[in-house]
C-alpha cells in the first residue's frame, strides 16, 4: 500500500488541474538509475497500462507496474516546498540504503 499525504495530493491535484492533457491519474514506478541504483519515476498519464495494479487514494488513481509494486509496499510520499527545497520526498521501508538527494535508493 502507498500512502499519499495531504501535502503530496494537494500538488498532485494543481498539477492534474495546470496539466494540458487529460490525466487518467498518476503511474509511480521503479527504474534502475540514480547513484544509488535504484530511482523513483512519477508521470502523469492519460490511460492505465493493461497490467498496471490500480490504488485509489481520495480523488486519484495510483497506476503501479508489477514489478514496483514489491519495492513500493509501504511507501509514503510527501510534498516539501520551502525556501530552500521543493519536491516529492519518498519515504520507503524497503530501501537498505538512499541517496543524499532522496530521490534513489537500492533494496
Amino acid at each position: 500500500m502507498i500512502t499519499l499525504t495531504e501535502k503530496a495530493q494537494k500538488a498532485l491535484g494543481r498539477f492534474i488541474k495546470n496539466s494540458e492533457t487529460p490525466v487518467a491519474g498518476l503511474r509511480i514506478g521503479v527504474s534502475g538509475g540514480g547513484c544509488s541504483g535504484l530511482q523513483y519515476s512519477m508521470n502523469l498519464v492519460e490511460a492505465k497500462a493493461a497490467d498496471d495494479l490500480e490504488v485509489n487514494i481520495g480523488n486519484l488513481s495510483l497506476f503501479i507496474d508489477p514489478a514496483s509494486a514489491p519495492k513500493l509496499d509501504g511507501l509514503t510520499v510527501d510534498f516539501i516546498d520551502t525556501m530552500t527545497e521543493s519536491g516529492f520526498r519518498f519515504d520507503n521501508p524497503n530501501a537498505t540504503n538512499s541517496c543524499g538527494c532522496g530521490k534513489s535508493f537500492s533494496a
